[in-house]
Order: structure tokens, then C-alpha cells, then sequence
């Protein structure tokens, strides 16, 4: 059987109806993918910031997105969520001042993104097609890095389990509050106990 080159680009686009569940969806296919393209060592920060993404889209928009994933090089990630609202909203370039709209809730899930990945940005669009897609680009590490944050690895922290097992009962559960409220949860201790304010060059 014929297999598909490392290096050779490729994407995949999955479609999400305004769900509770749709980050945890989303989650699940980042890792398939990226497990069957040999990029698993970006597995970790790439769901994160995917879930991000798609919670945002679930909070703040009344309809579906869409998720699309972009390999090339053999070593780069592209991901982006369109949603169906015009506004950018501002830790991606929208009106305010993007550290002071981070501070609430609502906004500390794209300043995580914005962290985290190696480039981050917006498109919006003209009256042929509503909404606007957000997007990040991880490399993978065996491509030289520009000076980012750091953080320490979440792997075997006992807090992040019990606050994720609590965010896939609430999902089960069918209750939407709880389950945005369990999401906020863990991007919150993510950020309180794994993000570092140090910065590194890559070597």
C-alpha cells in the first residue's frame, strides 16, 4: 500500500456544531492526526491550543466552526477555527488592549495561545463569506526555534488529571455550565502552574 511522504504537505478539515462537546472532538482528532503524521512530540501543546480555540468559539459564538489542520514541511503545524462572528477578539489583534482583556476569564485562553505557539494571527472576511477564522503554527522540534516562553511540562501533574477527569464528567453529564466552567479550570491551572514568564532562545 502506498504511503504518503513525511514532507509532503497536507490537511484535514472538520466540521463542529455549537456543542459542549466539541473541544473534547476536536482534541481527539489533533492527536489521530498528528499520531498517523509521525508529529506526536507536538501533540500536547497543539490540543491545548486547538481546545482553546474551538471553546472560544463555543463561548462567544451561536453557531457551528470549523477546524482545520495543515501539515507541511514534515515538520510544521498550521491550525485554524473559523466561527461564524466577524469579531476578532483582542489577544488577537481586535480593539482594546489585548494584556487587559486577558485578565477575565474570557480572554486567558488565547493569551495561552499566544504564548505557546510559535506564530499566531486573524483573517476575516468580505460579505462572500461571513465569520472569521483564528489560527496558531507550531514547528516541530527538530526545526531551529525563535525565542518563545517556556513552560513546565503538565505530564504527571496530579492536579491537571483531576481537573481534566472532572471536565469529561461534566461533558458525560450533559451539563454545559459545569463543563465550561471545568474547561476554564484546567486552562486556568495550566496557566497558574505550568506557564513560566521566562524566555529562551533556542539554540
Amino acid at each position: 500500500m502506498a504511503t504518503v511522504s513525511a514532507s509532503q504537505p497536507w490537511s484535514y478539515t472538520l466540521e463542529l456544531p455549537r456543542d459542549p462537546r466539541a473541544p473534547g472532538i476536536a482534541r481527539t482528532t489533533v492527536q489521530a492526526v498528528l499520531a498517523s503524521h509521525r508529529m506526536s512530540e507536538l501533540a500536547e501543546t497543539a490540543t491545548l491550543l486547538t481546545c482553546e480555540l474551538v471553546t472560544n468559539a463555543y463561548l462567544h459564538t451561536e453557531g457551528p466552526c470549523s477546524l482545520r489542520l495543515h501539515g507541511r514541511d514534515g515538520d510544521q503545524l498550521r491550525v485554524a477555527v473559523w466561527d461564524t462572528s466577524p469579531v476578532v477578539p483582542p489577544p488577537f489583534g481586535g480593539g482594546g488592549n489585548p494584556e487587559r482583556n486577558g485578565t477575565g476569564e474570557a480572554g486567558r485562553g488565547l493569551l495561552l495561545v499566544r504564548m505557546c505557539a510559535d506564530s499566531w494571527g486573524s483573517r476575516t472576511y468580505d460579505k462572500r463569506r461571513f465569520g472569521k477564522t483564528l489560527w496558531f503554527e507550531l514547528a516541530h522540534p527538530r526545526r531551529p526555534q525563535v525565542a518563545k516562553a517556556t513552560y513546565a511540562s503538565p505530564v504527571g501533574c496530579a492536579e491537571c488529571a483531576s481537573l481534566e477527569a472532572a471536565r469529561r464528567a461534566a461533558v458525560r453529564g450533559g451539563d454545559t455550565a459545569k463543563g465550561v466552567d471545568a474547561t476554564i479550570a484546567v486552562r486556568s491551572h495550566f496557566r497558574d502552574a505550568h506557564l513560566l514568564p521566562r524566555r529562551r532562545t533556542a539554540r
